[in-house]
């Protein structure tokens, strides 16, 4: 009978697995099952090799026989069921082979460039691994500050990766590590990480940037000065526009006093060739007012050339004469020729 049966297993693939089956004295044969078809077949004088993959050892303890079962080169589909049982007996005992994959472990790039205090991201990737391995970073460069996650790929059940994100201060090595934890079983990956000085006048740098309350006094200035501009061009247009209006009122009144003096100059050089002036003679002739005005700017008015002005007496610049004396009423007119 079966005294102890065989034990599960978890193995890489590619290495080997080994199962123990422990039976009492008396046994003709010992079968072995992967996943219910017999891979192999023990005798008490030799075994029976039906795969070169499948290999028997052999041992007594006690008074008990041992059988060793031994898989090599064990593929992921050796996955499953392990049955140890014996010729002419309804009892067996079986375990379960467990196969594990170790797949690649890969960073894109053997170096890195990076910024002094500059965040950056490394990604590490792994691929075909079953089951998805456990990740961790050996991080060998001075820095302030440092994290990383990891997520499966994708669409594939059997890759993933991880992103370790860090704030550099210097060179150094970045070493990945993926981890079957089952097993103890890692491999790892590395890159080499050269840090650079940033450029001067980066604008990018947050150290070089403003504080908020410097931006906002900078924006409430020129909204000040924006307004001041807009004032001083509406008081510059207004000073234009009364300036250009009192110049003009200017040059109408010297044409004026100019015109007059012309009438007045036409006036004496008329007289002193006509003759000399007598200061005795009044015209019975209504005095008339002149009916031609100068063309004029319509915003200006002169008073002689309005209907409703009437004229002002003029004072008397110059001696009276008096006829109160003449003993006709008759008047006299004198002139004299030259």
């Amino acid at each position: 009978q079966i005294v102890e049966g065989p034990k599960n297993a978890t193995v890489l693939e590619g290495s080997e697995a080994r199962f123990n089956c422990t039976v009492s004295q008396g046994w003709k044969l010992i079968m072995w099952a992967l996943e219910g078809t017999v891979v192999l077949s023990v005798t008490p004088t030799e075994p029976i090799i039906t795969n070169d993959r499948f290999t028997s050892e052999s041992y007594d303890v006690g008074d008990n026989f041992v059988s060793e079962m031994i898989i090599h080169d064990v593929q992921l589909n050796d996955s499953g069921q392990v049955k140890c049982s014996l010729q002419n007996s309804n009892r067996d005992a079986s375990a379960f082979l467990s196969v594990q994959v170790m797949g690649v472990l890969l960073i894109p790039s053997a170096s890195l460039v990076v910024t002094e205090d500059e965040p950056c991201n490394v990604t590490c990737r792994a691929l075909g691994w079953t089951p998805l391995p456990e990740f961790s970073w050996e991080v060998g460069v001075p820095v302030s500050q440092a994290s990383n996650y990891s997520v499966p790929e994708p669409g594939d059940l059997h890759s993933a990766r991880s992103i370790l994100a860090l704030t550099p201060q210097g060179n150094g090595t970045l070493t990945c590590v993926a981890t079957l934890r089952s097993l103890q079983a890692h491999k790892s990956a590395s890159v080499n990480l050269t840090v650079v000085q940033p450029a001067l006048g980066n604008i990018d740098n947050p150290d070089t940037s403003l504080p908020t309350w410097a931006i906002v006094l900078l924006a409430v200035s020129f909204s000040l000065l924006l307004i001041l501009i807009i004032v001083l061009i509406i008081i510059f247009c207004c000073c234009c526009d009364f300036g250009r209006e009192k110049k003009g009122n200017f040059f109408v009144h010297i044409d004026l006093k100019s015109a007059s003096g012309k009438t007045n100059k036409g006036t004496s050089e008329t007289k002193l060739k006509s003759g000399n002036e007598n200061y005795g003679y009044s015209s019975d002739e209504p005095k008339t007012t002149p009916t031609s005005c100068p063309s004029l700017h319509p915003s200006l008015r002169v008073p002689q050339c309005d209907s409703n002005w009437s004229p002002r007496p003029p004072r008397p610049s110059r001696p009276q004469v008096s006829f109160n004396n003449l003993a006709s009423p008759r008047k006299v007119r004198n002139a004299t020729l030259v």
